[in-house]
């Protein structure tokens, strides 16, 4: 089993900062990719910062110059962050922690998403 926990969302200012963290943690083989997403009411969810399965990073557009992602590993967890920095309303979403998990070298990688942690950008 994967556990993807989320922490770290909350109300800021516009021109703030926030921290997002996530912890994955269970049976981890391999990780694959992972990332943060996030979803405002009405739109589908998108990509806002990620690791490819190559340990390149990748960012939206939208969030280029002012969000940071990061990665620690430790053993059998893996911690993501996402440093949030001049902070806009349109920055205002639920945001997802993703990873693509191989649990056993027998078996395909599989999606795993936390709960999402709440974002608003706001004066």
């Amino acid at each position: 089993q994967v556990q993807v926990v989320e922490s770290g969302g909350g109300l800021v200012q516009p021109g703030g900062s926030l921290r997002l963290s996530c912890v994955v943690s269970g049976s981890i083989f391999r990780i694959y990719a992972m990332g943060w997403y996030r979803q405002a009411p009405g739109k589908q969810r998108g990509l806002v910062a990620g690791f490819t399965s190559g340990g390149a990073t990748d960012y939206s557009d939208s969030v280029k110059g002012r969000f940071t992602i990061s990665r620690d590993n430790a053993k059998n967890t893996v911690y993501l962050h996402l440093q949030m920095n001049t902070l806009k309303p349109e920055d205002t979403a639920v945001y997802y922690c993703s990873a693509d998990v191989q649990t056993s070298p027998g078996l395909g990688p599989y999606d795993y998403w936390g709960q999402g942690t709440q974002v608003t950008v706001s004066s």
